[in-house]
Parts: structure tokens; C-alpha cells; sequence
């Protein structure tokens, strides 16, 4: 496995990876900010995407890190908490990023439903994945495209989700992120079949 770690470089966006925190502290809601966004700019800068989705916004943290790899790179990031996709709307325009970053409000399962195969890159932080869910979010990716899976170390992640995740038919590794428990997959599909 590749090594795409993030040194000591600035996160421009740390003001609001520190405003994530503090509202997490306060409202004592589940925003827990993803622990290297410059690693994530980075990932998306080496894996030239340009169409990302994101599942799990807070207040707009992550997808203000993804859309500041380029300026080609567009978001849709889902978020179900309305409280939430208002600070991120606030978040994405106070960065400059409003017309780059489309923030959703709704659920997971409802926004996969509608959603096309067109991503380049698609981010999982909303919690621990289930692995339906990936098989789902996996039909969405464009061939050779990247899955970045965050919280697969929080405790329950079976051996059927490392196991998706591990299939060679389907995968190869990535780069790896310094963030615990997240793990980098890029799609060995030819097609979108």
C-alpha cells in the first residue's frame, strides 16, 4: 500500500475543523469532524477526480478539503440534520466554494436512490458503513474510480464489509490516509456494470 500521509503541511480550513468541534461540543451531536482533510485535498489532487460525493457533511469541513484540490472539482455532499446543511451551506459559501459544492439535505438511502453513476471519488463518513450500503455506494462510482471509507475501526465492522473491501475483482488498495480507520479503494471495474 501506497503511503499518502499528511507531514506537517497547514490546513487552510482549520478554523473550521476547530468551529466543528466546538459545535459538536456544544449541541453534543454525532459532528465529528474527519481527522485529515489536507490528506484528503491531496488524495483527490493525485487522483485528478473532479466529480466527488461525500456522505456525512457536518458543518462542511471535508467538503470544503475535497473541492479545494481543484478548481475543476465539483461536490454533492449529503447531510440528513437541517441544522447541520445550514452551517455547511454558510461553511461552503464563506470559503468561496458555493458554487462548487452542492450541500443535500436528506438521508443516505434516499439521496443513493436518486443518484448516478458519475463520481470519480466518493467519500463515506457519515458512520460505520454497512456493507449494502457500499454495494450500493460502489454502483456510483465511475470505473477505476476511488472509495474512501471512514469509520472502520469503530468497533462492529464485520468481516463482510472488509471482506467487500477486499475482494480483488472489485478493488485494489490505495493510498493510505493518516485518519484511523479509514481505508482508500480504488475500483478495478472496466465498466459500470
Amino acid at each position: 500500500m501506497s503511503e499518502f500521509r499528511t507531514g506537517r503541511s497547514s490546513d487552510p480550513f482549520a478554523e473550521l475543523l476547530a468551529q466543528t468541534n466546538k459545535h459538536r461540543a456544544e449541541h453534543e451531536c454525532w459532528a465529528f469532524p474527519f481527522g485529515d482533510g489536507p490528506g484528503l485535498t491531496r488524495l483527490v489532487t493525485s487522483l485528478q477526480a473532479r466529480r466527488i460525493l461525500e456522505l456525512g457533511t457536518a458543518i462542511g469541513y471535508t467538503a470544503c478539503c475535497l473541492a479545494a484540490a481543484s478548481d475543476s472539482v465539483r461536490v454533492d455532499t449529503i447531510e440528513q440534520d437541517p441544522l447541520h446543511v445550514a452551517l455547511a451551506r454558510e461553511s461552503v459559501a464563506r470559503f468561496g466554494f458555493a458554487g462548487r459544492i452542492q450541500v443535500v439535505q436528506s438521508s443516505f438511502d434516499a439521496a443513493l436512490r436518486r443518484l448516478a453513476p458519475e463520481y470519480d471519488l466518493i467519500f463515506f463518513d457519515g458512520y460505520e458503513p454497512e456493507l449494502a450500503e457500499l454495494e450500493t455506494i460502489a454502483r456510483l462510482l465511475l470505473p477505476g474510480g476511488a472509495l474512501v471509507t471512514a469509520n472502520m475501526n469503530l468497533g462492529s465492522a464485520n468481516s463482510a464489509l472488509h471482506g467487500f473491501l477486499d475482494d480483488p475483482t472489485r478493488w485494489r488498495d490505495g493510498p493510505t490516509l493518516s485518519a484511523p480507520g479509514t481505508r482508500v479503494s480504488i475500483s478495478t471495474r472496466k465498466d459500470n456494470s
